[in-house]
């Protein structure tokens, strides 16, 4: 399993959850893109998309699977 890792560091955990938008989503998923279009035969092993938490006082809170990206 890959999993593409998004760290958004805020002064609390809430602000940090709400810091991933549609523009940082979609840079996320090129770059994934980008990843298997160099390493095509890691796509076989599946992937998701997580984002790590990171609040001021150090606390840290990761979203597994945190979105997924939609196939026409």
């Amino acid at each position: 399993m890959l999993a593409f890792i998004e760290v958004k560091a805020r002064p609390s955990l809430a602000e940090a959850a709400f810091a991933l938008g549609p523009r940082q989503r979609a840079r996320l998923v090129a770059a994934a893109e980008a990843w298997l279009a160099e390493h095509p035969n890691h796509a076989s092993a599946g992937m998701r998309f997580d984002v790590m938490l990171v609040a001021a006082d150090g606390s840290i809170r990761r979203i597994a699977d945190a979105f997924r990206v939609e196939t026409p």
